[in-house]
Parts: C-alpha cells; structure tokens; sequence
C-alpha cells in the first residue's frame, strides 16, 4: 500500500450469521478473519452470542488476545438463546439502539455471510453513509462468491439510476480478509455535495428514529 494514506482502524464490527451456513469455507474464513484482526491488533465489536460465524470470530479474535465486545439485546440473553459472550458484553433495549451504538464504537464494518439480519445491518450502515451519518468504511468479504448476486443488484440499481455511481463506492468488497482490511484502510470517503450538507443531532435518540424515516 506504498503511496496510499492509510486510515487508523482500531475497531471493526463484524455484520454475520448466527448459522455456520452450509459451506465449511464459511467458517473457516470467519476463524482466519479473527487471526487477521487479532495479528493486525484490531479489536472486534459484534452483536453477541457464540452461534454460528458470530461465535467464529469472536472466538478467534480472543484467542489473539484482541478485545471483543458483544451488543446484544437483552431479549436474546433470557434463557441463553444465543449463548456466552466471548468478551465484554453490552445489553440493550433495541435492535436500532444496538446497530446505533455499532455505528459509534467501531471504525469499520465487515460483512460475512448471513441472512436478513445481516443484510439490514450492512444496509442500514451504508445507508447512513450515504446520508453522511458516518463516513467509515464498509466491505463484504465475498466467501466463494456468496455475495456475487447481492453485488450484481447493486451493479444493476447503478445502471437502473436508482443507485448514484458515487454512493456506490460505498460499499466494498474482497475474497480474503488482509485484501478487504487493506482497502477499508485505504478507503477514501466522497460524500455526496447536496447529501453533506445534512445536519444531524449527535443524541442517540435521534439517530434511532432515521430506521423509521430514511430509508433510502
């Protein structure tokens, strides 16, 4: 990355399954993703639990003595339904309040494989990027293609005008973690002129209300 200005990144959540997914590749890139994270001195945030990649990575960033924090709604703590938090954990109220304080602690977000829990927060985070919210860096680590069709989408709303060319810069993506980690550091944000102009309150209790408003 000679001649490249490389971003600081501290903390980087990590947006994946609960499941482990049908492709053992899945599981043993979320393992490698934490070994990355942990020999670059990364610290983990994520939503919590030790099910599925979720508990993957985690795990695996602990094992490389690298602080984790778990967000979790406290509704998934009552009867252990997503089991021990491998590290500090955050309860809160909220599924928004959880993504809300993602947003605030971490420096980046990875996306590995998952479902619509997965999908929305990916969303939500680029979302709030385009919104200028946030001007952090996001990628999804493509895992043997998994998320050929979901950028294909994206490729076709930019071609269908629905998604500007600048907005889709946004979101990035990469086949193995270093590459993805190397180009969230040189990630370069480009707000959108008219977009950067909005101004929003920097209390929680706003920012939890653009679910139900901003949807773009």
């Amino acid at each position: 990355m000679e001649g490249v200005l490389v971003r600081k990144i501290k903390k980087i959540c990590v947006f994946c399954g609960a499941n482990s997914g049908k492709d053992v590749a899945f599981v043993n890139t979320a393992f490698h993703l934490g070994k990355v994270l942990g020999k670059r001195k990364i610290d983990l945030v994520y939503g919590g639990g030790k099910l599925g990649l979720m508990g993957c990575v985690s795990t695996a960033v602990a094992q490389h003595e690298r602080q984790v924090l778990g967000i979790i709604p406290s509704a998934f703590t009552i009867n252990n339904l997503v089991g021990e938090t491998c590290g500090k954990e955050i309860k809160v109220a909220t599924m928004q309040e959880r993504l809300v304080m993602m947003m605030e602690l971490s420096d980046a977000f990875i996306a590995l494989p998952g479902g619509f829990g997965t999908l929305e927060e990916l969303f939500q985070m680029i979302s709030w990027a385009q919104l200028n919210i946030h001007n952090k860096p996001i990628g999804v680590l493509n895992i043997n293609g998994f998320f050929n069709g979901l950028l294909s989408f994206v490729d076709h709303a930019v071609k269908q005008e629905f998604i500007t060319p600048r907005a889709r810069k946004i979101l990035i993506s990469a086949t193995t973690a270093d590459e993805l980690v190397d180009k969230l550091q040189a990630f370069r944000f480009e707000p959108d002129p008219a977009l950067s102009k909005l101004k929003w309150s920097p209390s929680s209790s706003q920012k939890e209300k653009l679910d139900l408003t901003l949807r773009l």
